[in-house]
């Protein structure tokens, strides 16, 4: 049976069009209602964090805080080369420097031994980003934000769900940002969330999200108008999205396990590819547990990559690369630094391959990629002549 295997398929828990019907009926569209307010209850609860505060997308909230964290140009923020752009956009929007350094080989995530040498006495914040749903070494890097006196905002677009020490992703530093798009695992289309989880900085992120104004103080009656007070933009979600996204929320433990399921199957299918050293598996250390986002693998260069990545999409199967590093973008190079030659950040991101996932795979589709997988493997190394898969495959 021959399948057309898409990268990703968005997954609909059963109660979206319900809760949207819902929303319709109470009368509130436009943001705030209902559903929005559920939705942030239920993030605080479950990860305990102190506020969140529902948000158009994952930019957005990245934005705010850079808002928070007070960022002006000449101030330096520290993130990853190896992150989407929008983790870069918000520093550059308030005219502030991204600082870019290296990843981890295991992970992908920062580096956090490379992060001190790139501080100066302009550095301001640290953004580590979760990458794939696996944790930071946040313990290091809070202790390396309290020894220089340096704001954390949490890039956890990838890691809702995911924790680290048993302290859920988004909770740990002063500001975490969530993401709800569609390629997540929880999902509205477009969506995200703003975790403060330092109490003095709430009442200012809620004036910058509902346009610099304090309509959210005047709609609990603690002012008797509202009007314009600081700087802000229009960060507050559609109630139809919010009503959609409880919906996910509502079916978070069973989504998280089934895609545990799935990328356990996914390493007990590829590991004698492994063991052979045709490609490297994702690493999920011991104090982190994974919410499961993404399966990738490791390939022995990027030719062997790419070859395979066409040859994948012969057969039907939508497997993609990630990350373009930042450091070596046009923006990348005309608004950031970088610290030291990145080797790992640019060796790695030529290497990686993202396979096929989402809710409803079905083990028969996962056999059928990792079929053609290693039969694409065995072609370029018979064109190659430069690595073994044979025995892999005979395995």
């Amino acid at each position: 049976m021959k399948y057309t295997i898409p990268f990703n398929k968005p997954f609909i828990a059963g109660k979206e069009l319900y809760y949207i019907a819902q929303a319709v009926t109470f009368g509130n569209l436009a943001g705030d209602g209902h559903f929005t307010k559920q939705c942030s209850r239920l993030l605080e609860e479950q990860f305990r964090i102190e506020k969140a505060l529902m948000t158009p997308s994952c930019t957005a909230a990245l934005e705010m805080a850079a808002v928070l964290c007070e960022l002006a140009p000449g101030d330096e923020v520290i993130l990853p080369s190896y992150t989407f752009v929008s983790t870069a956009n918000a520093i550059v929007r308030v005219g502030a420097k991204p600082v870019f350094v290296d990843i981890r080989a295991d992970t992908l995530n920062i580096d956090e031994q490379q992060i001190e040498k790139a501080i100066t006495h302009h550095t301001k914040a640290i953004v580590p980003v979760h990458y794939a749903g696996v944790g930071c070494e946040m313990d290091r890097i809070m202790d390396i934000a309290r020894k220089h006196n340096l704001l954390v905002i949490e890039d956890a677009a990838q890691g809702v769900g995911a924790y680290y020490n048993n302290r859920a992703l988004g909770s740990i530093g002063h500001l975490g940002t969530y993401s709800f798009h569609e390629t997540k695992n929880y999902i509205c289309g477009e969506g995200g969330a703003l975790c403060i989880n330092e109490p003095e900085l709430i009442k200012r992120a809620e004036i910058i999200r509902d346009k610099g104004t304090n309509r959210s103080e005047f709609f609990r009656g603690e002012i008797d108008k509202y009007t314009w007070v600081d700087i802000g933009s229009s960060y507050v979600p559609s109630e139809i999205a919010c009503a959609f996204l409880y919906a996910q929320l509502e079916m978070m433990n069973v989504i998280s396990e089934r895609r545990r399921t799935i990328y356990r199957q996914y390493r007990k299918l590829l590991k004698a590819l492994e063991v052979q050293g045709c490609l490297s598996l994702p690493h999920i250390p011991e104090d982190c547990e994974s919410n499961y986002h993404m399966f990738y693998i490791l390939l022995p260069d990027r030719v062997v990559r790419d070859a395979l990545m066409d040859y994948l999409k012969k057969h039907g199967i939508m497997a993609v690369f990630h990350f373009i590093p930042l450091h070596s973008s046009p923006m990348g190079q005309k608004f950031g630094r970088q610290v030291g030659d990145l080797s790992i950040t640019e060796e790695l991101s030529g290497r990686l391959l993202r396979l096929p996932f989402y809710f409803e795979m079905t083990e028969g589709e996962q056999e059928y990629i990792v079929k053609h997988l290693k039969e694409g493997l065995e072609d370029i190394q018979m064109g190659k002549g430069n690595y073994s898969v044979l025995q892999a495959i005979e395995s």
